[in-house]
């Protein structure tokens, strides 16, 4: 393979991954960010994130120096022959992608074009951006330096993105010449992955629509698991059932809380706005927020069922990211249900493998715990959010002992009932 000269702008979860993996499959990348804390932290092998397997991938490429971090693109792209704008998207009131900071690092790559460069789209934008860029950099390079806009869409999942970059199922590329297609080909090569190459557009939309449906097919299975309480039916069951239908998959037909984290969250929102904006009313999308935020609502109740009466009662709750092996708390069914329980008076203590810190700026008057037993003593009830892994592995007779009243409201049907009410727990789970 050719080894290449690669630019990453931006070092949060995409950003940051996309750069390391790309050195491990032996490119040369300089990684961008403006953020002087964070330089310092990575420039000393630490992690602002939290994902498995990142921390070692990048002390192994930053001592081989094919991984470098500075904090300006001009640095980046002395000589760089391919530039990744990763960096935030976050959503507006009305829905939209904040693009202020893409139409910013457009910018600053037309004024530091030096050679022919492929410009690719890494973070999710709506579509019609790549056009936006295209336009942007064409008005700023003054020296007329040729570049290729492209769309490659991220398809990282937190917790495995490492997994999932090397080991990609597809990769998607949007290009408008062949010689942009050659050089995004020549870059993943090394990955040996089926690549779909389309139009910029239609790469646009692929990450927006995938994310998506995966919203609406996790609030499908969380409006049948409200009729299975109702009528007294097991959601598992009917999930396996469903599942075992190959047209259908068992994937993300899993009830409970719904989603949450940055990504399915805010591309819902912005594929909806999009959607709207080309004259489109894709109300299907509005279903499936509302279904996914009831939720946390009924979720809340059925602590509230529990209980009787949760004000002034000690909730413990087990996990505050959206979901396991990630620090991730953007949008974290975790804060939703903190917020609920705390309108109705309870007290909440809390407690998270990993995701502490960064939950403690979002979250007020919540005692934070250093293990699951600290945060179950003296509690009314556990409420678990998030489905770690350690969870499975406590040593549930002793937390019993622990506790006020043995109750659990599993919002992830993650725990086994049997073995729980065996224990003597009062066991409540999502759908069942």
């Amino acid at each position: 393979m050719k080894k290449m000269n690669i630019c990453v702008v931006g070092c949060g979860y995409v950003g940051l991954v996309t750069g390391t993996c790309l050195a491990e499959i032996g490119h040369q990348v300089i990684c961008i960010d403006n953020d002087p804390r964070k330089l310092q932290l990575l420039r000393k092998g630490k992690m602002p994130i939290y994902e498995p397997g990142l921390e070692p991938l990048l002390l192994k490429n930053s001592k081989a120096k094919r991984l470098s971090f500075a904090a300006h693109i001009a640095d980046g792209m002395k000589n760089a022959e391919a530039v990744f704008i990763a960096v935030g998207t976050p959503p507006q009131a009305d829905g939209s992608a904040d693009l202020t900071f893409i139409e910013t690092v457009a910018r600053e790559i037309a004024q530091n074009l030096t050679r022919y460069t492929v410009v690719a789209e890494k973070s999710t934008v709506p579509v019609e951006t790549g056009e936006q860029v295209e336009r942007t950099i064409n008005r700023y390079n003054k020296k007329r330096i040729p570049f290729d806009m492209v769309s490659n869409p991220e398809f990282l999942r937190e917790g495995t993105a490492v997994e999932d970059f090397l080991h990609p199922d597809r990769i998607v590329i949007g290009v408008k010449t062949k010689r942009a297609e050659l050089v995004m080909k020549e870059l993943y090569g090394p990955l040996n992955a089926k690549i779909l190459v389309t139009d910029v557009k239609s790469a646009e939309l692929i990450k927006h629509a995938s994310n998506s449906y995966l919203s609406t097919k996790i609030s499908f299975i969380n409006a049948v698991g409200r009729i299975c309480e109702l009528v007294g039916a097991d959601v598992e069951k009917v999930a396996e059932g469903m599942g075992l239908d190959p047209r259908i998959g068992a994937s993300f037909l899993r009830a409970g809380l719904g989603f949450g984290g940055f990504c399915f969250p805010k591309d819902l929102e912005a594929f909806h706005y999009i959607s709207k904006k080309v004259g489109y009313d894709f109300d299907l999308l509005r279903a499936v927020k509302d279904i996914n935020e009831q939720q946390r609502v009924h979720f809340v109740k059925k602590i509230e069922e529990a209980l009787w009466i949760i004000k002034g009662k000690t909730i413990a709750l087990f996990g505050l990211a959206f979901k396991p092996h990630t620090d991730d708390v953007r949008f974290a069914p975790a804060i939703d249900v903190i917020e609920l329980l705390q309108a109705q008076g309870a007290k909440i203590k809390a407690y998270d493998p990993v995701a502490t810190e960064k939950a403690a700026s979002l979250i007020k008057n919540v005692h934070l715990c250093k293990s699951a037993t600290e945060a179950a003593a003296g509690a009314d009830c556990i409420a678990l959010v998030t489905e770690w892994p350690e969870f499975k592995k406590l040593d549930w007779k002793r937390i019993k002992t622990k506790m006020q009243h043995p109750i659990i409201v599993d919002g992830r049907n993650y725990l086994n009932p049997a073995e729980m009410r065996t224990l003597g727990f009062e066991y409540r789970g999502m759908g069942r």
